[in-house]
């Protein structure tokens, strides 16, 4: 039997919720199949710091460090909150961008997708919807101005200045560029290349990379766009994408923009993929305001289970089946109140009985061992 390392980050607000729904899950596909999960959970985020003073504390990084995978719940507070944590020490600052830099996870995956049975959640018009959204973002996570140099202080004027640095070098590109091209020959051989050459350096940069690496995928069909437009077109045609690559702002933007799209960012699961280790998280915040309610839908923890499945345990076979599971349980009709969109079209459940009514579906297919 292979047994696999995870460490579990439950995090703040609704984290500890969700996460209790991915381990009934995990639970369960140990059954399934001949797999054992080491679950070893650890502080992250604020519920760290007050802990421990640190959001990334040593003891949690040396449960990462051992783990074969990481999962990840939603860190931070609200904003009154949050001001009773140091500035540097915030959860995203002191435990979310040190995570990203320690393991090098410089390919964030954010499948976005919402088939035909699901497209009630979406706020665009059904013929712009058509057969359904499948398409995938891929962000690079550790460069460019989140990660550059930055400095605050008083210039020789007497005003307030703030200096940050958009920052990239060839080989930042070109590893991340890989992953996408890999991931367009995999899906329809087509990738959209989102950019800003005709303004950023970066970006002149960025495209002359993808050029060289386009010439080891010639049957990838590229298609270059400025990341305004792609804004303007994700809305008005989403359905022309399939896989889309940018630098880590446009990427941290549209993907939520996505998440709109949806109807949710609930409805979001991602990867954050490294050369040794990687994380799995659902993109959403941790909504503060409705921590503890049993209200939080698990879909976006849910669906990072899947991807942590197929992408670091070679099990795809159990990830397809846990995603029909999840949306299963939407099309015959059920939601928790936070995704509520049709009124007496749905039946309103809790977190737990959502995460019960996966297992349930989950169960109720053939395993894939």
């Amino acid at each position: 039997m292979t047994t696999h390392k995870i460490a579990l980050l439950a995090g703040d607000g609704i984290g500890p919720e969700i996460m209790a729904e991915a381990v009934k899950v995990l639970k369960l596909i140990e059954e399934r199949n001949t797999v054992s999960f080491d679950l070893q959970s650890a502080l992250f985020g604020a519920c760290a710091w007050f802990e421990t003073g640190k959001s990334f504390p040593d003891d949690t990084i040396a449960i990462c460090d051992n783990a074969d995978a990481i999962l990840k719940g939603t860190i931070g507070l609200s904003h009154e909150e949050s001001k009773q944590i140091p500035v540097d020490e915030q959860p995203e600052r002191g435990g979310l961008l040190p995570m990203r830099r320690r393991y090098q996870t410089y390919a964030n995956f954010r499948p976005v997708a919402l088939p035909p049975e699901l497209a009630h959640f979406s706020p665009l018009r059904p013929e712009i919807i058509g057969d359904g959204i499948d398409l995938v973002i891929i962000r690079e996570l550790v460069g460019g101005l989140y990660f550059g140099s930055k400095e605050t202080g008083i210039n020789d004027q007497g005003r307030r200045y703030v200096h940050e640095m958009l920052e990239y070098d060839e080989d930042q590109i070109r590893q991340v560029l890989e992953v996408a091209f890999k991931l367009a020959m995999k899906r329809k051989k087509s990738l959209t290349n989102v950019h800003k050459s005709n303004v950023l350096k970066s970006s002149v940069l960025w495209n002359e990379i993808l050029d060289e690496v386009h010439s080891d995928y010639p049957e990838v069909s590229v298609d270059h766009i400025l990341v305004d437009a792609a804004a303007t077109y994700l809305c008005l045609n989403p359905t022309r994408f399939d896989v889309m690559v940018m630098e880590n702002m446009f990427g941290d933007i549209l993907s939520d923009q996505c998440g709109g799209i949806l109807g949710s960012l609930g409805l979001m699961p991602s990867a954050c993929v490294g050369p040794e280790q990687s994380y799995y998280e659902p993109s959403h915040g941790s909504a503060p305001d409705i921590a503890g309610k049993g209200i939080a839908n698990p879909y976006s923890m849910l669906g990072s289970v899947a991807m942590m499945l197929e992408m670091s345990f070679n099990m795809s076979a159990e990830a397809g089946n846990l995603w029909k599971a999840m949306q299963g349980v939407f099309t015959d009709g059920y939601t928790t109140p936070d995704l509520a969109r049709r009124g007496d079209a749905e039946k309103q459940i809790s977190t737990s009985e959502f995460g019960d009514r996966v297992v349930s579906a989950l169960a109720d297919l053939p395993s894939a061992c």
